[in-house]
């Protein structure tokens, strides 16, 4: 799946807009601005919600990935940094082309900033049957 704009059920962002944003990043960022610019599928959701909700629900994820020996990126500094984030975040992903990585972004609520980035190498379980990691742990948003 290609998208230049957000599909049905996600606010309109244009791929060169969230490209900005995710440049000049951390490393997952980079990672995250790479495999949107190979042609990942990307969507940002409408709505946000709390950004201390989230670092508790990444938090048991991180746990969970570190006990399973799950490959991810940049997910502990994602949780430290909704941690301390005060206003509400808007989710989005990005998933690479091949499927192999997911990259969640936590943006400021009018899209204008990127807050936090998480990626999550998927198992060959997970791609086999066509569900992402992060929707295998309780707690998904």
């Amino acid at each position: 799946m290609l998208y230049s704009t957000i599909p049905t059920g996600g606010v309109v962002m244009e791929r060169k807009q969230l490209e900005r944003l995710l440049g000049g990043g951390d490393d997952t960022s980079s990672a995250a601005l790479a495999a949107l610019r190979a042609g990942a599928s990307y969507v940002v959701w409408d709505g946000t919600t709390s950004p201390k909700s989230l670092a508790a629900i990444y938090g048991r994820r991180l746990r969970h990935t570190v006990r399973r020996g799950i490959e991810t990126s940049g997910l502990a500094r994602a949780v430290q940094r909704l941690d301390l984030y005060d206003r509400p975040v808007r989710l989005g992903q990005i998933r690479t082309a091949e499927g192999t990585w997911f990259f969640m972004l936590f943006l400021a609520e009018d899209g204008s900033a990127l807050v936090a980035c998480t990626g999550v190498r998927q198992t060959v379980q997970a791609l086999r049957e066509g569900a992402s990691i992060w929707h295998t742990v309780a707690g998904s948003p």
